[in-house]
């Protein structure tokens, strides 16, 4: 995987897809994202990124670090998770 077109692609899943604490239509904070983008491109570029693992990891950050907690969070982790995955199939 070509490191930073597909991390601005990773960056562009989780602003869009996952976007936990609503910040995607702030300019500013566009950044905000990029240390779990690293992570998750990382999952990928090692190959041990299972929709599930990256769901969880999204998850785990959302209510841990983020200490959120609402019905759709696990939702909106599953939906980042299978457009990053699917990234995987496109190498």
């Amino acid at each position: 995987m070509e490191r930073k077109a597909n991390r601005a692609i990773i960056r562009k899943i989780l602003l869009t897809e996952w976007d936990p604490i609503g910040i995607s239509d702030i300019p500013e904070a566009q950044d905000e994202y990029d240390a779990y983008a690293d992570t998750v491109f990382g999952m990928l570029a090692n190959q041990t990124a299972s929709v599930d693992a990256i769901a969880q990891y999204l998850f785990k950050i959302a209510t841990e670090n983020m200490r959120l907690s609402y019905p759709e969070l696990m939702a909106r982790c599953d939906k980042a998770a299978r457009a990053v995955a699917a990234l995987q199939s496109d190498r």
